[in-house]
């Protein structure tokens, strides 16, 4: 099968590329307005490349009349612009595999619904940490818990980003949606196809590099807290080497799942071309619970908090 990708350039397209390959299909042409996508070479070499929207419009159009259809459009644009290009790929008549987040708010799920009845095509998004062994153990443990146990949870993700991320789109809440939304989208998700519906979400912290919060679920009460700035790693963590932090405990107990996520993208598509991947019904919960902390107001170190919570916050490195 054919592929289109639009969003080239940025850290997620050689997942994609990768996938594609992987899967024994073809990626015939490839967009970004950044023309920094050398590592094409090492997957698809021969896929044609424009920095011009309209030209690889057209380009996808010139291929169609002449008997090549493209089958998948693949999303992996700045967030802001998901429900945009989405909408692309169902115009020309492709199925879509669209990056998280799917899209920033509610209601455009909504709309992506009525187009994807209208057009006939399927609209799938990557929550690949369903497909995490470790994470799948967990969910079977869960499910056949007969008991009604409610969990305790912590969930610690930290990824050191530099000043260059507040220069680009992912620094500009309308662009990105925030710390959580950016960073944390999948998490929420995991959460949710663990333990169950949403009860309260609270949050408590919520700046330009961190974010943090309490949710309870129908089966968890979950602590969390995300940052991009090195200094909340712990300090252990810091005397390795390592710039990025992730823990997820449950009943105090660690979830290692640290490793196993270098095929999970394709194990995605896998699941895509077999007709058993994940859409949109699948993606809304977490893009509701990312809106909805998005634009809380932060009620402080009141109720059930994280410890990291009550670090010193910082200036925004532009202030």
């Amino acid at each position: 099968m054919n592929f289109a990708l639009i969003g080239a350039a940025g850290y997620i397209a050689p997942r994609h590329m990768k996938a594609i390959q992987a899967t024994g299909h073809n990626l015939v042409a490839a967009y970004d307005k950044n023309d920094s996508v050398g590592v094409i070479d090492s997957y698809f070499p021969q896929a044609d490349f424009f920095t011009e929207f309209e030209r690889f419009d057209r380009h996808l159009d010139k291929l169609k009349r002449e008997g090549l259809d493209i089958d998948y459009v693949v999303v992996c644009s700045p967030n802001y612009l998901h429900d945009a290009h989405i909408r692309f790929g169902l115009r020309i008549g492709a199925d879509v595999i669209c990056e998280k987040p799917l899209v920033l708010n509610p209601w455009n799920i909504d709309g992506l619904k009525l187009l994807e009845k209208e057009s006939r095509r399927k609209i799938y998004t990557i929550l690949q940490l369903r497909l995490h062994p470790a994470l799948l153990a967990l969910k079977q443990k869960i499910d056949n818990d007969p008991g009604g146990k409610v969990y305790d949870v912590n969930l610690t993700y930290l990824t050191s980003r530099g000043k260059w991320y507040y220069a680009s789109w992912k620094g500009d809440l309308s662009k990105s949606g925030g710390i959580a939304t950016n960073i944390g989208v999948h998490f929420y998700d995991m959460l949710t196809w663990l333990f169950g519906n949403i009860r309260e979400n609270t949050v408590h912290v919520h700046t330009h590099d961190r974010a943090s919060g309490y949710l309870e679920l129908d089966k968890a009460r979950v602590k969390w807290f995300l940052s991009i700035n090195y200094d909340t790693i712990p300090e252990h963590i810091r005397a390795k080497g390592a710039r990025t932090y992730r823990s997820v405990t449950v009943d105090g107990e660690e979830i290692e799942f640290s490793d196993g996520f270098t095929d999970l993208h394709t194990r995605s598509y896998e699941a895509i071309l077999s007709g058993q991947g994940f859409g949109l019904d699948d993606a809304a919960t977490a893009v509701q619970i990312v809106h909805d902390i998005r634009n809380a107001r932060p009620v402080g170190l009141h109720g059930h908090w994280h410890e990291l919570a009550k670090l010193p916050l910082a200036k925004h490195p532009f202030e």
